[in-house]
């Protein structure tokens, strides 16, 4: 690897995930606003989960020396998986950032980890959930965990609050090993945007390197907080978030053919 660098800002990361938990949203059968945007929430918290492996990023900091730790042990660990696993061409290096958890293999793992914790009860669903939840409103604010308490909130208005309870966390054992494997995976997409790359391929050999960069072609990368990343994808994503909200669409048109009639109305 060419040196420890970091990938794209935790906010980009975060907007990414909000956007593809969204998108993915129907394909995993929630179309309602009550499931849709909890589901999205967590696929942004967990966007941000492959930062992990570096001290300063977000999930490393988010409950003090007890994610600290575990931020060293997962250090640790994918130094050594380089090490076990590089190939002839892959650079010497420590291994440590942007390896073992920015794989497709990772979030997979990961994904499937989260699913069957079911088993275990579905308190250990909610606690994976509101991890998500957590993570997610350190990047973005806190008008994720509003948006998610509103959705709440809409789910206990159509029953009775013991039953919308137990109906939640069922729901949330269905999709949150989804939302932990499309979040992390979208991390991988969106380093890729940036000149370092990222080698979700692992272990696939390429070229001579199990850890082989994924990027795009040269004139269109850039570096983690250039202005591009500030004026062109962040508003990019922050206005995809909304138009792919359920009825979004619909709603941002309404207020376009109103204020068209406005307009007409003033002229």
């Amino acid at each position: 690897m060419r040196g420890v660098r970091r990938g794209m800002m935790g906010r980009s990361h975060a907007l990414s995930g909000w956007c593809a938990g969204l998108a993915v949203a129907p394909l995993v059968g929630l179309t309602t606003v009550a499931e849709v945007v909890p589901f999205a929430a967590a696929t942004a918290g967990y966007a941000l989960l492959p930062d992990l492996d570096h001290p300063g990023a977000s999930a490393s900091r988010l409950l003090g020396p007890v994610t600290r730790l575990v931020s060293g042990a997962v250090r640790a660990f994918s130094g050594v998986l380089y090490n076990l696993t590089k190939g002839p061409r892959d650079e010497e290096g420590t291994g440590k950032h942007r390896h073992a958890t920015h794989t497709l293999v990772a979030a997979v793992l990961l994904g499937f980890l989260a699913a069957t914790l079911g088993d275990r009860g579905k308190w250990a669903v909610l606690a994976v959930a509101v991890t998500g939840l957590v993570l997610a409103a350190d990047a973005l604010g806190d008008w994720i965990v509003i948006a998610v308490l509103a959705a709440a909130g809409w789910s206990v208005i159509g029953a009775g609050p013991a039953d919308a309870v137990q109906t939640g966390l069922t729901q949330i054992g269905g999709w949150i090993g989804a939302a932990v494997a499309v979040g992390m995976f979208v991390h991988c997409l969106g380093d890729s945007l940036t000149r370092s790359g990222c080698p979700w391929l692992w272990p696939l050999p390429i070229r001579g390197e199990t850890w082989y960069e994924i990027r795009l072609p040269k004139p269109f990368r850039f570096s983690t907080g250039h202005w591009f990343e500030h004026a062109i994808i962040v508003p990019i994503l922050t206005i995809a978030g909304v138009l792919l909200l359920p009825g979004g669409i619909q709603v941002v048109q309404r207020l376009f053919d109103a204020t068209s009639v406005w307009l007409a109305g003033q002229s």
